[in-house]
Protein backbone atom coordinates (compact mmCIF):
# COMPACT_ATOMS: atom_id res chain seq x y z
CA UNK A 1 0.00 0.00 0.00
CA UNK A 2 1.37 3.39 -1.00
CA UNK A 3 2.04 6.18 1.44
CA UNK A 4 -0.74 8.28 -0.13
CA UNK A 5 -3.37 5.61 0.56
CA UNK A 6 -2.09 5.15 4.09
CA UNK A 7 -2.45 8.88 4.63
CA UNK A 8 -6.01 8.83 3.28
CA UNK A 9 -6.96 5.90 5.47
CA UNK A 10 -5.51 7.62 8.53
CA UNK A 11 -7.39 10.85 7.77
CA UNK A 12 -10.59 8.88 7.17
CA UNK A 13 -10.18 7.07 10.49
CA UNK A 14 -9.62 10.37 12.29
CA UNK A 15 -12.72 11.88 10.70
CA UNK A 16 -14.73 8.81 11.72
CA UNK A 17 -13.54 9.18 15.32
CA UNK A 18 -14.44 12.88 15.32
CA UNK A 19 -17.87 12.15 13.88
CA UNK A 20 -18.60 9.49 16.50
CA UNK A 21 -17.30 11.69 19.34
CA UNK A 22 -19.17 14.85 18.35
CA UNK A 23 -22.25 12.87 17.39
CA UNK A 24 -22.37 11.21 20.82
CA UNK A 25 -21.78 14.54 22.56
CA UNK A 26 -24.48 16.23 20.50
CA UNK A 27 -26.95 13.43 21.25
CA UNK A 28 -26.24 13.68 24.97
CA UNK A 29 -26.67 17.46 24.97
CA UNK A 30 -29.92 17.33 23.02
CA UNK A 31 -31.46 14.60 25.21
CA UNK A 32 -30.35 16.45 28.37
CA UNK A 33 -31.91 19.68 27.11
CA UNK A 34 -35.16 17.95 26.20
CA UNK A 35 -35.38 16.22 29.57
CA UNK A 36 -34.05 19.01 31.78
CA UNK A 37 -35.61 22.21 30.49
CA UNK A 38 -39.10 21.43 31.92
CA UNK A 39 -37.61 21.14 35.44
CA UNK A 40 -35.35 24.19 35.09
CA UNK A 41 -37.39 26.53 37.27
CA UNK A 42 -37.16 28.56 40.46
CA UNK A 43 -37.91 25.55 42.67
CA UNK A 44 -34.66 23.91 41.56
CA UNK A 45 -32.67 26.90 42.84
CA UNK A 46 -34.68 27.74 45.95
CA UNK A 47 -35.75 24.41 47.50
CA UNK A 48 -33.71 21.69 49.25
CA UNK A 49 -33.77 18.03 48.19
CA UNK A 50 -36.78 15.95 49.10
CA UNK A 51 -37.97 12.37 48.86
CA UNK A 52 -40.83 13.72 46.73
CA UNK A 53 -39.73 14.70 43.24
CA UNK A 54 -42.33 17.47 42.93
CA UNK A 55 -40.92 19.17 46.06
CA UNK A 56 -37.21 18.55 45.43
CA UNK A 57 -34.65 21.22 44.60
CA UNK A 58 -30.88 21.57 44.57
CA UNK A 59 -30.22 24.77 46.50
CA UNK A 60 -27.72 23.27 49.05
CA UNK A 61 -25.78 21.53 46.28
CA UNK A 62 -25.65 24.67 44.12
CA UNK A 63 -24.50 26.82 47.05
CA UNK A 64 -21.85 24.25 48.02
CA UNK A 65 -20.55 24.19 44.43
CA UNK A 66 -20.27 27.99 44.44
CA UNK A 67 -18.51 27.96 47.84
CA UNK A 68 -16.07 25.31 46.62
CA UNK A 69 -15.31 27.38 43.50
CA UNK A 70 -14.60 30.46 45.66
CA UNK A 71 -12.36 28.51 48.05
CA UNK A 72 -10.53 26.95 45.11
CA UNK A 73 -9.90 30.41 43.66
CA UNK A 74 -8.59 31.71 46.99
CA UNK A 75 -6.33 28.72 47.69
CA UNK A 76 -5.19 27.57 44.26
CA UNK A 77 -4.30 30.73 42.34
CA UNK A 78 -1.95 32.39 44.88
CA UNK A 79 -0.08 29.14 45.60
CA UNK A 80 0.08 28.17 41.93
CA UNK A 81 1.27 31.57 40.71
CA UNK A 82 3.81 31.93 43.53
CA UNK A 83 5.24 28.47 42.76
CA UNK A 84 5.41 29.30 39.05
CA UNK A 85 7.26 32.56 39.79
CA UNK A 86 9.76 30.74 41.96
CA UNK A 87 10.44 28.01 39.41
CA UNK A 88 10.72 30.39 36.45
CA UNK A 89 12.44 33.41 37.98
CA UNK A 90 14.39 32.27 41.03
CA UNK A 91 14.98 28.51 41.03
CA UNK A 92 18.41 27.32 39.98
CA UNK A 93 17.95 24.40 37.60
CA UNK A 94 21.24 22.82 38.65
CA UNK A 95 19.93 22.25 42.19
CA UNK A 96 18.57 18.73 42.66
CA UNK A 97 15.60 19.77 44.78
CA UNK A 98 14.37 22.18 42.11
CA UNK A 99 14.58 19.47 39.46
CA UNK A 100 12.77 17.09 41.82
CA UNK A 101 10.04 19.70 42.39
CA UNK A 102 9.52 20.18 38.67
CA UNK A 103 9.39 16.43 38.06
CA UNK A 104 6.84 15.92 40.83
CA UNK A 105 4.61 18.72 39.56
CA UNK A 106 4.58 17.24 36.06
CA UNK A 107 3.80 13.78 37.41
CA UNK A 108 1.08 14.98 39.77
CA UNK A 109 -0.74 16.71 36.91
CA UNK A 110 -1.48 13.28 35.43
CA UNK A 111 -2.62 11.56 38.65
CA UNK A 112 -6.33 10.57 38.61
CA UNK A 113 -8.59 12.58 40.89
CA UNK A 114 -9.65 9.49 42.84
CA UNK A 115 -6.06 9.11 44.12
CA UNK A 116 -6.25 12.61 45.58
CA UNK A 117 -9.53 11.58 47.18
CA UNK A 118 -7.81 8.66 48.90
CA UNK A 119 -5.00 10.97 50.02
CA UNK A 120 -7.49 13.51 51.33
CA UNK A 121 -9.46 10.86 53.20
CA UNK A 122 -6.27 9.61 54.89
CA UNK A 123 -4.66 12.95 55.77
CA UNK A 124 -7.23 15.74 55.57
CA UNK A 125 -10.43 14.08 56.78
CA UNK A 126 -9.11 11.46 59.22
CA UNK A 127 -5.34 11.86 59.54
CA UNK A 128 -3.05 14.57 60.88
CA UNK A 129 -5.29 17.43 59.74
CA UNK A 130 -8.50 15.68 60.79
CA UNK A 131 -11.04 18.40 59.98
CA UNK A 132 -13.72 15.83 59.14
CA UNK A 133 -16.13 15.46 56.25
CA UNK A 134 -16.71 19.17 55.77
CA UNK A 135 -16.84 21.49 52.79
CA UNK A 136 -13.36 22.86 53.51
CA UNK A 137 -11.93 19.33 53.24
CA UNK A 138 -13.51 18.94 49.81
CA UNK A 139 -12.07 22.29 48.69
CA UNK A 140 -8.58 21.33 49.93
CA UNK A 141 -8.67 18.03 48.07
CA UNK A 142 -9.88 19.63 44.85
CA UNK A 143 -7.13 22.23 45.29
CA UNK A 144 -4.60 19.40 45.25
CA UNK A 145 -6.26 18.02 42.10
CA UNK A 146 -5.91 21.22 40.03
CA UNK A 147 -2.85 22.85 41.62
CA UNK A 148 -0.29 21.13 39.32
CA UNK A 149 -2.27 22.25 36.27
CA UNK A 150 -2.38 25.85 37.53
CA UNK A 151 1.37 25.81 38.19
CA UNK A 152 2.18 24.45 34.73
CA UNK A 153 -0.10 26.91 32.91
CA UNK A 154 1.23 29.83 34.98
CA UNK A 155 4.81 28.82 34.21
CA UNK A 156 4.04 28.74 30.50
CA UNK A 157 2.45 32.20 30.70
CA UNK A 158 5.43 33.65 32.57
CA UNK A 159 7.87 31.95 30.21
CA UNK A 160 6.09 33.53 27.23
CA UNK A 161 7.07 37.04 28.36
CA UNK A 162 10.11 38.06 26.24
CA UNK A 163 13.44 38.19 28.10
CA UNK A 164 13.95 41.72 26.73
CA UNK A 165 11.20 42.95 29.09
CA UNK A 166 13.15 41.69 32.08
CA UNK A 167 16.48 42.93 30.74
CA UNK A 168 15.06 46.38 30.07
CA UNK A 169 13.67 46.69 33.59
CA UNK A 170 16.90 45.51 35.19
CA UNK A 171 18.90 47.90 32.99
CA UNK A 172 16.82 50.81 34.27
CA UNK A 173 17.73 49.95 37.85
CA UNK A 174 14.68 48.01 38.98
CA UNK A 175 15.11 45.05 41.28
CA UNK A 176 14.23 41.57 40.11
CA UNK A 177 11.01 41.56 42.15
CA UNK A 178 9.98 44.98 40.81
CA UNK A 179 10.42 43.68 37.26
CA UNK A 180 8.36 40.59 38.04
CA UNK A 181 5.58 42.49 39.85
CA UNK A 182 5.26 45.43 37.47
CA UNK A 183 6.18 43.91 34.10
CA UNK A 184 6.20 40.12 34.00
CA UNK A 185 3.02 39.38 35.96
CA UNK A 186 0.80 41.97 34.20
CA UNK A 187 2.03 40.67 30.84
CA UNK A 188 1.28 37.07 31.79
CA UNK A 189 -2.22 37.70 33.21
CA UNK A 190 -4.06 36.30 30.13
CA UNK A 191 -2.30 32.94 30.27
CA UNK A 192 -2.47 32.67 34.06
CA UNK A 193 -6.16 33.58 34.16
CA UNK A 194 -7.07 31.21 31.34
CA UNK A 195 -5.22 28.23 32.79
CA UNK A 196 -6.48 28.87 36.31
CA UNK A 197 -10.14 29.27 35.37
CA UNK A 198 -10.11 26.21 33.12
CA UNK A 199 -8.52 24.18 35.93
CA UNK A 200 -11.14 25.43 38.40
CA UNK A 201 -13.96 24.58 36.00
CA UNK A 202 -12.59 21.03 35.87
CA UNK A 203 -12.57 20.82 39.66
CA UNK A 204 -16.17 22.04 39.92
CA UNK A 205 -17.32 18.99 37.96
CA UNK A 206 -15.33 16.40 39.94
CA UNK A 207 -17.43 13.79 41.73
CA UNK A 208 -15.20 10.86 42.73
CA UNK A 209 -13.02 12.67 45.34
CA UNK A 210 -16.08 14.18 47.01
CA UNK A 211 -17.85 10.83 47.19
CA UNK A 212 -14.74 9.22 48.61
CA UNK A 213 -14.38 11.72 51.47
CA UNK A 214 -18.05 11.32 52.35
CA UNK A 215 -19.90 14.19 50.71
CA UNK A 216 -23.46 13.51 51.79
CA UNK A 217 -25.98 12.49 49.16
CA UNK A 218 -28.89 14.11 51.01
CA UNK A 219 -28.44 17.57 52.56
CA UNK A 220 -31.58 19.60 53.24
CA UNK A 221 -29.81 22.63 54.74
CA UNK A 222 -27.54 25.33 53.37
CA UNK A 223 -23.85 24.38 53.62
CA UNK A 224 -21.16 26.08 55.69
CA UNK A 225 -17.41 25.96 55.27
CA UNK A 226 -16.95 23.75 58.33
CA UNK A 227 -20.18 21.80 58.00
CA UNK A 228 -21.53 18.79 56.15
CA UNK A 229 -22.17 19.36 52.48
CA UNK A 230 -23.11 17.96 49.14
CA UNK A 231 -22.13 19.26 45.73
CA UNK A 232 -23.95 19.53 42.42
CA UNK A 233 -22.16 16.52 40.82
CA UNK A 234 -23.00 14.41 43.90
CA UNK A 235 -26.63 15.55 43.80
CA UNK A 236 -26.83 14.63 40.11
CA UNK A 237 -25.31 11.22 40.87
CA UNK A 238 -27.90 10.68 43.60
CA UNK A 239 -30.88 11.57 41.42
CA UNK A 240 -29.68 9.52 38.47
CA UNK A 241 -29.64 6.38 40.63
CA UNK A 242 -33.30 6.75 41.61
CA UNK A 243 -35.87 4.84 39.54
CA UNK A 244 -38.51 7.58 39.53
CA UNK A 245 -38.56 9.30 36.06
CA UNK A 246 -39.23 12.66 37.72
CA UNK A 247 -35.89 12.45 39.52
CA UNK A 248 -34.24 11.70 36.18
CA UNK A 249 -35.75 14.96 34.91
CA UNK A 250 -34.38 16.80 37.95
CA UNK A 251 -30.97 15.27 37.31
CA UNK A 252 -31.05 16.53 33.73
CA UNK A 253 -31.96 20.03 34.96
CA UNK A 254 -29.10 19.94 37.49
CA UNK A 255 -26.75 18.87 34.69
CA UNK A 256 -27.80 21.96 32.75
CA UNK A 257 -27.07 24.14 35.78
CA UNK A 258 -23.63 22.57 36.17
CA UNK A 259 -22.97 23.02 32.45
CA UNK A 260 -24.01 26.65 32.79
CA UNK A 261 -21.50 27.19 35.62
CA UNK A 262 -18.68 25.50 33.70
CA UNK A 263 -19.45 27.31 30.43
CA UNK A 264 -19.62 30.64 32.27
CA UNK A 265 -16.17 30.04 33.73
CA UNK A 266 -14.83 29.04 30.30
CA UNK A 267 -16.36 32.15 28.74
CA UNK A 268 -14.73 34.27 31.44
CA UNK A 269 -11.37 32.66 30.64
CA UNK A 270 -11.80 33.45 26.93
CA UNK A 271 -12.80 37.05 27.74
CA UNK A 272 -9.81 37.64 30.01
CA UNK A 273 -7.42 36.13 27.49
CA UNK A 274 -8.81 38.30 24.70
CA UNK A 275 -9.06 41.44 26.84
CA UNK A 276 -5.52 41.41 28.22
CA UNK A 277 -3.64 39.70 25.37
CA UNK A 278 -0.45 41.44 24.31
CA UNK A 279 1.40 40.99 21.06
CA UNK A 280 5.18 41.11 21.32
Amino acid sequence: MSREWKSRLFIGFMLLCLTVSFGTLGWLLITTLIDGVPALNGKLFSDPPSSLAEEAGARPAILATVYIAILLLVMTVPIGVATAIYLEEYAATERWYNRLLELNIQNLAAVPAIVYGILGLAFVVRGPVGIGRVLLAGAIILTLVVLPTVIISSREAIRAVPPSIREGGLALGATQWQVIWRQVLPASVPGIATGSILALSRAVGETAPLLLIGALQYVAFDPTVLGAFTALPVQIYTWVKLPDPEFQTLAAAAILVLLGIVLTMNALAIFLRTRFRQNW
